[in-house]
């Protein structure tokens, strides 16, 4: 073996492998957690140049093959050993990092969070991100992932390790190379009946840890579907919100002021060969374009995830000339006009140019007229029934390359509406007045993500000041005054040209020129709040476990860290990838060898992420496990030879696709019914009728048959057996039920004939607040 280092000082790499004490030399490899080696190296001041901070360090074998790449982390520590005819002779202790060592030295910068990217496009970027200089030819695609976060609290191997738990993978920076793949690529066997086998270095167990009725927990999810029904008086300009509303975690997916002298290019990438748009002053500046649909836009590098509740806002723009375009549009495909699902459509129609509603590639709806020298503050609303637009994806050890359990599309509906606040400068009165509403409407499919483009220019002339896309809580507010049609009731600042906020204290607060006239009914729809939870039962484990003393069944309950559960479905796919692992028997051990015996060759060099297989029937052992370490300490420099400690484990003893924790169950085991056992809920299910006695109530769809509807005061005790808090149960799709106060909420769940009845996984709140 030769130890070279370069202090790039000038020479270049120099030999140090005479001055190296080869007991001192070893390399230690963890799975995703970086390699380290260290040795010592013995020499006087005249002899070699002293190895510096930083400094590259390879190990190399006579074959060629390297077995360590990295940077000194740190200066040696120096110890006296004595004086020779030289001079003063000194051991050098050297501690040495992996190649990625250069990306821990610096945060990464914030960014949009990826969505719908491949684990290599995020590594890829990561690896850009980071300013290592690293390749990144080993990186293979794997799979596309929902999203992934990235935050500058966080190094980059942080996120390389959150990245591999996600996708069950391992990476490794090595000799100026990233390389990021699946686990197992490689497997070494360990064979009792091979010539070459030590039976004493081998130590193996099983221990127990069988799992087969998992409860998992995850993240606060959406729950029940809460309808909150109000009248106005003409003068009370507050309601109260009956339940707490679900909100997403993230509340800004892009926000931006367009300083300096150009687009972010972490955001932003354009196709403008002709120059149309440019950024001065603070603004996206808009000069033109060839008048092609398609030919010159602005998009945001990111997807839009169209689920929950999103308050684009494209900006105030000002137009200085006649225009074409689509201004913040969300595209299904291609940025052209076809396929824009929802966006402002400007057109120049004799010199005067107008702005319209496109919805699904037409334009629909009211037309306002561009005014010179005013600002046009374009906003879209999205209210989709669903949060979260594709499942989580989970993994087992059977799972293959890009092949993990999730990762559905989630169908979902929404309200889509489309407004502008026009802003005349000359005229403050303006800024707080009402937004022009050009669509609003429900829009019965919708895609899961969308392309979103500032502009599209045709032939766009002007500016735009920012852009901001928001997530905000799902409160999707409606109302009817007598014998006019219904309307959304735009949330928001009054800057926004909102109509009415929602506090922190759970109020919706109109603002005094829009208090609800008197007899103008409100509905506020939003989901609520409550803990995601997923129980599985692996039955015929149970059975295989069973004795005459043991039932046989292993509970467990779980909370998931990584990846995230964000949902009680996401909870669900998890336990399915964690029994898959969790009912086998667990394994584990060490196996130690020189390298002259190694299992797959003399020149074979094993690695994190591979596999071993060991076949030992005098142990009763016979499994495939994946090597979590691997420690290699340096016997013999000139003969290449060294001793190998493999670690390895699978799955069931401690998983690789997981990071896990117990969790806390805050409710009895047995009212945690398992994931199939639930019935359909009762989204659409709406009050339609109200009087000072009686509420008339319809579900949507008919009742399941022999089953029915059943109806409490309370989200609590939904059991044919208890009656305490129940007002009834029905059999029909439409039903009457009694009013006893101005305020009363109305539960409703389906029910089946089984024994004990299965229920709706989530109620239907219908919350009055009437006078009598």
């Amino acid at each position: 073996m030769r130890l070279t280092i370069d202090n790039f000082g000038g020479p270049g790499p120099l030999d140090y492998t005479p001055w190296v004490e080869e007991s001192s030399l070893k390399i230690v490899r963890e799975l995703n957690g970086g390699e380290r080696m260290e040795c010592s190296l013995a020499f006087d001041a005249n002899s070699v140049t002293t190895p510096a901070a930083g400094a590259r360090i390879v190990l190399v074998r006579e074959d060629g093959h390297k077995l360590f790449t990295g940077y000194l982390a740190e200066s040696p520590a120096m110890e006296y050993l004595g004086w020779q005819h030289s001079g003063a002779v000194y051991r050098h202790s050297v501690l040495a990092d992996s190649d990625d060592v250069l990306f821990e030295r610096q945060r990464l910068p914030q960014r949009p969070a990826f969505l719908q990217r491949t684990a290599g496009e995020i590594a890829r970027q990561l690896a850009a991100d980071g300013g290592g200089g690293l390749a990144t030819a080993g990186v293979q695609e794997v799979e596309t992932l929902p999203q992934f976060a990235t935050t500058s609290q966080l190094s980059w191997r942080d996120h390389m390790q959150r990245l591999a738990t996600r996708t069950r993978c391992c990476f490794r920076a090595f000799d100026g190379d990233i390389r990021f793949a699946p686990m197992g690529g490689i497997t070494h066997t360990l064979n009792e009946a091979d010539a070459d086998f030590s039976p004493r270095r081998l130590s193996i167990s099983s221990p127990e840890r069988a799992i087969n009725d998992l409860i998992l927990l995850g993240r606060y999810e959406p729950r029940a579907y809460v309808k909150d029904y109000f009248i106005g008086d003409g003068l009370n300009p507050d309601f109260n919100l009956s339940q707490t509303p679900f909100l997403r975690r993230s509340s800004t997916l892009l926000e931006e002021e367009f300083q300096g002298d150009a687009l972010d290019p972490r955001i932003w990438s354009a196709q403008d060969a002709i120059g149309v748009f440019s950024v001065t002053d603070g603004r996206l500046q808009m000069n033109g374009g060839s008048g092609s649909d398609g030919a010159a836009w602005v998009k945001a590098i990111e997807l839009v995830e169209v689920g929950g509740a999103l308050n684009l806002q494209h900006g105030e723009v000002e137009f200085t000339s006649p225009s074409s375009g689509v201004i913040g549009g969300l595209y299904n495909g291609s940025i052209l006009r076809g396929d824009c699902v929802a966006g402002f459509s400007v057109a120049n129609i004799g010199g005067s140019s107008t702005i319209r509603a496109m919805v699904n590639g037409a334009e629909t709806g009211a037309t306002i007229t561009i005014v010179a020298g005013r600002r046009y503050a374009m906003s879209t609303r999205i209210y989709a029934t669903e949060p979260y637009r594709r499942q989580q994806v989970f993994h087992s050890s059977a799972s293959v390359a890009g092949g993990g359990l999730g990762g559905v599309v989630v169908a979902s509906a929404a309200r889509v509406v489309l407004e502008v606040h026009e802003m005349d400068p000359a005229n403050p009165a303006t800024l707080g007045a009402a937004s022009v509403v050009l669509f609003d409407g429900l829009l019965t499919s919708l895609p899961s993500h969308c392309t979103y483009a500032i502009a599209n220019a045709g032939e766009l002339h002007g500016n735009i000041r920012f852009v901001r896309l928001l997530r905000i809580v799902g409160v999707e507010v409606r109302s009817t005054i007598p014998a006019q049609a219904a309307r959304t009731r735009l949330v928001g600042s009054l800057a926004e040209g909102a109509e009415c906020v929602l506090t922190v204290s759970g109020q919706l607060v109109f603002f005094s020129p829009f208090v609800p006239v008197p007899n103008e009914t409100m509905v506020a729809r939003y989901r609520a709040t409550g803990r995601a939870i997923a129980r599985l039962i692996d039955a015929a484990s149970i059975a295989g476990l069973a004795t005459p003393n043991d039932n046989g069944r292993r509970t467990a309950i779980v909370r998931i860290v990584e990846p995230a559960a964000r949902n009680s479905a996401d909870c669900t796919v998890a336990a399915e990838a964690i029994l898959e692992d969790a009912t086998q028997p667990a394994w584990q051990g060490t196996y130690e060898c020189w390298s002259d015996f190694l299992p797959s060759g003399i020149a074979s060099d094993p690695l994190p992420g591979e596999s071993v297989s060991v076949i030992s029937p005098s142990r009763d052992a016979d499994f495939t496990a994946t090597i979590r370490e691997v420690e290699i300490q340096v016997r013999d420099l000139a003969e290449d030879r060294s001793i190998y400690k493999l670690k390895f484990a699978n799955d069931a003893a401690a998983p690789l696709a997981f990071e896990a924790e117990k969790g806390i169950l805050r409710e009895p085991l047995e009212n945690v019914v398992a994931a199939a056992e639930n019935l359909a809920d009762l989204p659409n299910a709406e009050i339609t009728g109200i009087t000072s006695t009686t509420i008339t109530v319809d579900c949507g769809v008919a009742p399941p048959v022999g089953g029915g509807v059943e109806v409490r005061r309370t989200d609590f005790a939904w059991s044919a057996e208890t009656d305490r808090n129940l007002i009834g149960r029905f059999t029909t799709q439409v039903f009457t039920l009694p009013r006893l106060a101005r305020i009363q909420t109305y539960c409703i769940r389906q029910f089946d004939t089984a024994t004990p009845h299965r229920y709706s996984r989530n109620a239907t709140a219908l919350h009055v607040d009437y006078p009598f």
